[in-house]
């Protein structure tokens, strides 16, 4: 059943028919049929999509709405917004994961019937998944979608706008104490047995509470839709789907955790039966713990939507019970009296507004109470307080928690105490913000065994990727691992110059306390005056190839009066397949970013994990990067090739028998064609790959261009390798001769 309130914007209509969002406006100027707004701004309107979609079907553009956009755009135009409308697709998801006949049986009635039988239903299962009772909430308030969704850190933990947050979502339920929603709105207290997802002295409310039969009403079309779309891909994944839809389409209020570095942190943290995240966001962390028998997962949040999903999503995931809360876990922690084999987690960075003020007296501050300046390092005795004896905490934190003076004293008793364990140093790009090389620190609860008299100190800053492709991961997650099991099995390292060594603690107790890993590491070994002789003659040959690969002098010729036609139209004419990428997939390919296509590297990057089938280069496409106004196409070649395509990138794929790659690339580039068909309304510059021009030539005369334009790619290849040989050999020269290990004459 088509839910005719949902509504979709200009750019989900491009994204239902595979076109930009220039043709969207060309079709609302030129047909006077095109659905009228039904909604939204007079800049960024909305229109119904059963509308749409019969339009598109009239014109000829359309088949039929991919049923992964149709639950999608339903989730989108939700009445009360995408958190509250993936609330209740998870809800009956998990409902389909754990009790398939079950649903079935109550889908075969109306709407009505349905919205009345599923929250007797939904009981049943969520009780035993999250270990309590579930009530039902009171009917909600509207609220819209943008005070539905705070700022996060993701996979997330909220950023500073965390303690105040908007009006929430039906599902979940707000803490008068915490929250600003008002107490009306606040769900009732619960009758029958006490519920154990919380401590009875806890004000921190519930993750998830059953929505009730009035709140479910207008989901029951996205619910349908998920439901089918669970029976083509699973119900696990169709969550995923789209609760990575929405991340990605609300990318600037969510700051994602990369999985890589989730899977780092817990196997550091090594095997555990409780696990504690006390700023889950939408549980990365989390999902990424190796699974046991008999397993409980803690979580808990201030954004009571992100506790929600974080709940649902991992009793998705996994048949661990699941112990969810939301609340602030600093002022109401809803687990005080948990003692877990494990904490892992990804605080906020940088929040003045922590409770400073209220819990100066708090018992969790063991090791010092932190100045206002100092969140994290509450963040990080709230992490030990919840461990057991012997337990291992691993958290993420901004560098300056290891050198800030206001911190001095904290990480000093955390020192002599035996608490802190371990700092690894991560690469630029490892984690947002991007600029900055994060830490992450290993912590242990003292039990009665002997303090380690020494910290491991590693730096895995040299294995950074270039551009936005990102760390090399498997060098990283080797090295912190490899460094950290030698050092628990023998309670010190042997030193590992530019990677890793464990100092003393009395090294480390001076006026700074300063543990960044950088500062206290032996540097790595420059090259030695054999490996620089051997950059050296590979620099020479590089530069002879160069100088062969030169363009011959160009030969003049009269401006050339070609018939022109568009990438659209030869798209439009069977010439050439136009796909876009970025948007996920299941295979664990490398993924060609708009980086690599713009240095002329290899494949760098990665995708996020969806059951969505990912864009595949072949040898032959072209592909252009769609944004920063370069005049950029690179040929796909057999070593690139399979590569999934990243996001902003566009790949066209000629027929060989009308169009020669090389002649279409070549021709891409031109700069007066990029600058006719580039966007410059907004602060980034936008390339319409469709209105990109090249001439009608005949095949024979294509190649002839193409030889030469393949010709000026090679030259252009040999030009950067002899570029990236020669800082090589100036930085080890450089090194060499103020470390000494290469004799000035």
């Amino acid at each position: 059943m088509q839910d005719n309130a949902t509504e979709v914007t200009a750019a989900g209509i491009a994204r239902l028919a595979g076109v930009g969002r220039a043709a969207v406006s060309n079709w609302r100027r030129r047909h006077a049929d095109f659905p009228k707004p039904v909604g939204g701004t007079e800049t960024s309107p909305s229109f119904a999509l059963a509308e749409v979609e019969a339009w598109l079907r009239k014109q000829g553009k359309l088949a039929e709405v991919p049923l992964r956009e149709r639950v999608w755009q339903q989730l989108v135009g939700h009445p009360e917004g995408p958190l509250t409308a993936l609330v209740h697709a998870g809800c009956v998801l998990l409902l389909i994961h754990e009790r398939p006949p079950v649903w079935l049986d109550a889908s075969a009635g109306s709407d009505e019937r349905l919205a009345a039988i599923l929250p007797g239903e939904l009981e049943q299962v969520l009780r035993p998944r999250f270990g309590t009772a579930v009530n039902t909430t009171p009917a909600p308030r509207r609220v819209n979608d943008a005070s539905a969704a705070p700022a996060v850190n993701e996979d997330s933990t909220p950023g500073p706008s965390r303690v105040n947050t908007a009006p929430t979502p039906p599902a979940v339920n707000a803490s008068p104490a915490v929250h600003s929603a008002p107490a009306a709105h606040t769900a009732p207290a619960p009758t029958g047995p006490a519920p154990t997802l919380i401590s009875p002295t806890s004000p921190a409310p519930r993750a998830l509470r059953t929505p009730t039969g009035p709140q479910l009403l207008p989901s029951v079309p996205l619910l349908r839709g998920a439901a089918e779309l669970a029976a083509e891909t699973g119900a696990r994944q169709a969550f995923e789907f789209l609760l990575g839809r929405h991340l990605d389409a609300n990318s600037r209020q969510y700051t994602l955790t990369p999985a890589e570095l989730a899977g780092l942190m817990a196997d550091l943290a090594g095997p555990a039966r409780t696990v504690l995240d006390p700023a889950c966001g939408t549980g990365a962390l989390l999902r990424a713990v190796d699974t046991r028998p008999e397993q409980e997962l803690y979580a808990q949040d201030s954004a009571p939507d992100l506790a929600a999903l974080t709940a649902l999503r991992l009793a998705l995931h996994s048949r661990a019970t699941v112990r969810g809360a939301a609340g602030d876990t600093l002022r109401a922690d809803a687990h005080p009296e948990l003692r877990a084999d494990a904490v892992l987690c990804h605080p906020p960075f940088n929040e003045r507004n922590w409770g400073h003020d209220e819990l100066a007296y708090d018992a969790r501050w063991e090791y010092g109470f932190p100045a206002r300046t100092e969140s994290e390092l509450a963040w990080v005795q709230h992490a030990l307080a919840r461990l057991a004896d012997g337990g291992t905490a691993v958290l993420l934190m901004p560098p300056a928690t290891a050198s800030r003076r206001s911190g001095r004293r904290i990480r000093a008793d955390l020192l002599r105490r035996g608490a802190l364990r371990a700092v690894v140093a991560l690469p630029v790009g490892a984690a947002p913000p991007y600029n900055i090389p994060l830490h992450v620190w290993v912590l242990r609860r003292p039990d009665r065994t002997p303090v380690t008299p020494e910290v491991l100190l590693v730096d895995t800053g040299s294995f950074a990727g270039e551009g936005r492709g990102g760390p090399d991961w498997d060098a990283v997650r080797q090295a912190a691992l490899d460094a950290w099991r030698a050092f628990e099995r023998a309670g010190r390292l042997e030193e590992r110059p530019g990677l890793a060594r464990s100092v003393p603690v009395i090294e480390l107790l001076d006026d700074d306390v300063d543990l960044a890993p950088a500062r206290h590491l032996p540097p790595a070994v420059a090259d030695g005056a054999e490996q620089l002789t051997a950059v050296r003659e590979r620099l020479g040959a590089t530069l002879r190839l160069t100088a062969e690969l030169t363009p011959p002098p160009a030969a003049p010729a009269p401006p050339a009066r070609w018939p022109l036609t568009t990438v659209g139209e030869l798209a439009r004419g069977g010439a050439l397949v136009m796909r876009t990428g970025g948007n996920g997939g299941h295979a664990r390919v490398p993924v060609l970013t708009d980086h690599d296509v713009l240095a002329g590297a290899a494949p760098s990057g990665t995708l996020p994990e969806s059951e969505e089938e990912a864009v595949l280069t072949e040898p032959g496409d072209v592909v252009v990067p769609v944004l920063g106004g370069g005049s950029v196409a690179r040929v796909i070649d057999e070593a690139t090739g399979g590569a999934a395509l990243g996001r902003n990138l566009v790949l066209l794929r000629p027929d060989r028998t009308a169009l020669d790659p090389w002649f279409l690339a070549g021709f891409l580039r031109g700069t007066a064609n990029n600058r006719q068909a580039s966007s410059y309304a907004s602060t980034a510059t936008r390339l319409d790959v469709r209105r990109l021009q090249l001439p009608r030539l005949p095949l024979d005369d294509q190649r002839r261009y193409g030889a030469r334009f393949r010709a000026l790619a090679e030259f252009e290849r040999a030009l950067r390798h002899a570029s990236r040989l020669g800082e090589h050999l100036v930085r080890g020269m450089y090194d060499g001769l103020t470390d000494g290990t290469v004799a000035p004459g």
